[in-house]
């Protein structure tokens, strides 16, 4: 049990007996008031959005999760396939559990994935990824030193908007927090 003041951005909690990850959390005094947490969570099983308002006083469960290395493989179309790096087993999980980190996963690429209770309940991708453009508009012939940018789908059906001086078949780097180009890779 930890005190409600000690939460922090993506650490997992136990609330009204189900899983929340917390996404943001402000600590208020107002004047005359006692002081409170603000949290915002995701709801882990559904992916709903709560706000919940603490008392300073208040505990709250943090959630053990195990966290294991794991390399993608491959996908179906439903289910995306995983390997244990330590001991080789594979294990799947459907699309639903991974949201929008279906359009980072490249093979080999490695992730962490959190198990809660022996089941996965998230993947954590690494910070950037290098994927390639698979199409975009031709460049521009000294279009170097311009911010003109335009569309370039990479190899997964992500689109991100590039400088004009990148062309098909190049990779470049793409940071998974906000889906933005970074740089060549």
């Amino acid at each position: 049990m930890i005190s409600a003041t000690q939460l922090r951005p993506g650490m997992v909690v136990k609330f009204n007996n189900d899983l929340y990850s917390v996404f943001s959390m402000t600590h208020r005094t107002p004047g005359n008031l006692r002081g409170f947490v603000q949290a915002k969570m995701r709801n882990l099983r559904s992916g709903t959005m709560i706000e919940h308002r603490f008392s300073s006083e208040d505990k709250v469960e943090r959630a053990a999760l195990d966290e294991q290395q794991m390399e993608y493989l491959y996908d179906d179309g439903e289910y995306y396939y995983f390997m244990n790096t330590e001991n080789y087993e594979q294990m799947h999980l459907m699309k639903d559990l991974l949201g929008d980190a279906t359009n980072y996963l490249i093979p080999q690429l490695r992730v962490s994935v959190e198990f809660y209770e022996g089941k996965p309940i998230s993947v954590e991708l690494p910070a950037t990824v290098d994927m390639t453009v698979v199409e975009t508009e031709p460049g521009l012939k000294g279009a170097t030193v311009s911010n003109v940018t335009k569309p370039a789908k990479l190899e997964t059906g992500l689109v991100v908007q590039v400088p004009a001086f990148i062309t098909e078949g190049e990779k470049i780097r793409v940071n998974t927090a906000e889906g933005t180009y970074q740089e060549r890779a």
